[in-house]
């Protein structure tokens, strides 16, 4: 079954536009090399791109070894141009995986380095091949990866801000009708939140088959990406944090917390330091995403507690085994990636508020968690994720700390349903999950 996925390749085809290296980023296996492959490639014939001017190269398999070294890849790819003048469209899947090499020029007839060149600047590598295609006249190149790090530290100076980045994230809910377009909103809606959108687990019909692939993508894939790319001596400590987190989404955590729940448990001496260093890893790696702690009414960031999201549900849930799908987590998780999905940033507010407390007779400082401060340039809106509103001391508990923050910006609850937007009596609009997704 082929899934549409109409909102991405609208992106791709605005970087159409923009001569700079096109890098489509995201977690491994949700969907990027068949993207560029295949509803890309698609396009391009459409439009009447002739095969001869599509270049493709998968480096990941086998059969393109060879130009996993960037001097090969650099012939292979001028070898393939045609003389016509026309635009030459080439796609790489996989750069990360071109290796190092030494700059043949730079050595001597012996194999060593020339008097003077310093070991470090004597490499050649994947970013040599993107600077040559950028400069080349009629070539549009297209390359995928699936580490963060490749458009960040891993760039050289000369490379940055010469690429136009697009990133891939699983099956949003939308697309999962694709798949199953009879099911009624809470079937989809159960399916989803226990299996997420990861696409070769979305297509498989049985459950034993997904919750495995689920779970072998981390040992597999995840956790033996990260093991080898930061050189661990063992994975017991970032395997046993991956867990931690998928049990707390929703909750704040910060290192120093972690540490604490590693000594209880396995009576660890890992530190807080090397804690900070793992989150980061799987971060690069697009497994997880930080919400920062912002203060609404001291118009600050909060430099302790975080919040961190799954990238998809179904991975979250495959950590544990599917033993803890608790409804309201996952739900404002899913939230927190649609709107990090269409470019918003997005934090976890903090309202302090003075109240009066009739038994000591006295004001006392309360302390309102906003789940989300979500910001669009000058624009920014408030949002409250509730499984339910059934009745109007729920719908009071959560508009509490929406009616704290005294501006103009729009407040926000989205509850569990599907009914059309509505607004309390105090401004406030009440939005269905449903009609969100």
């Amino acid at each position: 079954m082929r899934i549409e996925r109409t909102e991405l390749l609208e992106k791709l085809k605005e970087g159409m536009k923009s001569p700079l290296i096109k890098v489509i980023i995201g977690i491994r296996r949700c969907g990027k090399s068949y993207l560029l492959f295949e509803i890309f490639y698609d396009y391009l014939k459409s439009i009447g791109v002739e095969e001869d001017h599509i270049i493709r190269i998968k480096l990941d398999e086998l059969s393109s070894a060879g130009l996993r070294n960037p001097i090969k890849l650099s012939e292979y790819i001028r070898s393939n141009i045609p003389c016509d003048n026309r635009k030459c469209y080439v796609l790489i899947d996989e750069i990360q995986d071109a290796v190092k090499v030494l700059n043949p020029a730079l050595l001597d007839e012996n194999g060593k380095l020339l008097d003077g060149v310093k070991r470090e600047e004597a490499y050649l590598s994947f970013h040599d091949v993107l600077n040559e295609l950028i400069n080349m006249k009629n070539i549009d190149c297209y390359v995928t990866g699936s580490n963060s790090r490749l458009l960040s530290s891993d760039l050289p100076t000369e490379f940055r801000n010469r690429n136009y980045n697009i990133e891939v994230t699983p099956l949003s809910f939308k697309e999962l009708r694709q798949v199953y377009p009879d099911y009624q909103y809470d079937e989809l809606w159960d399916e989803y939140v226990t299996y997420g959108g990861m696409p070769l687990a979305v297509l498989n019909s049985d459950s034993h088959a997904k919750q495995q692939y689920l779970k072998d993508l981390f040992t597999g894939t995840y956790f033996r990406d990260i093991i080898d790319r930061y050189r661990l001596s063992e994975n017991s400590a970032i395997d046993t944090l991956t867990d931690i987190i998928a049990s707390n989404i929703g909750s704040p955590l910060n290192p120093g917390k972690i540490e604490r729940t590693f000594d209880s448990v396995e009576h660890s001496g890992i530190t807080d330091n090397t804690i900070k260093n793992y989150i980061g890893y799987l971060k690069n790696s697009f497994l997880i995403e930080e919400a920062k702690r912002y203060d609404v009414k001291g118009r600050k960031y909060i430099g302790t507690l975080s919040k961190y999201y799954f990238v998809d549900p179904g991975l979250r849930n495959a950590r544990l085994n599917f033993r803890q799908i608790e409804e309201s987590h996952l739900m404002e998780n899913i939230i927190y990636n649609e709107l990090v999905r269409y470019g918003y940033s997005v934090d976890v507010g903090k309202v302090e508020a003075w109240k009066y407390d009739p038994q000591t007779k006295k004001s006392v400082r309360v302390n309102y968690e906003v789940d989300f401060v979500v910001n669009d340039g000058d624009r920014r809106y408030y949002i409250q994720s509730a499984l339910n509103l059934d009745t109007n001391e729920k719908l009071n508990q959560e508009s509490a700390s929406l009616k704290e923050i005294d501006n103009s910006f729009k407040k926000i609850i989205i509850y569990k349903g599907y009914k059309k937007p509505y607004f309390t009596e105090d401004g406030i609009m009440v939005l269905g999950l449903y009609n969100f997704l």
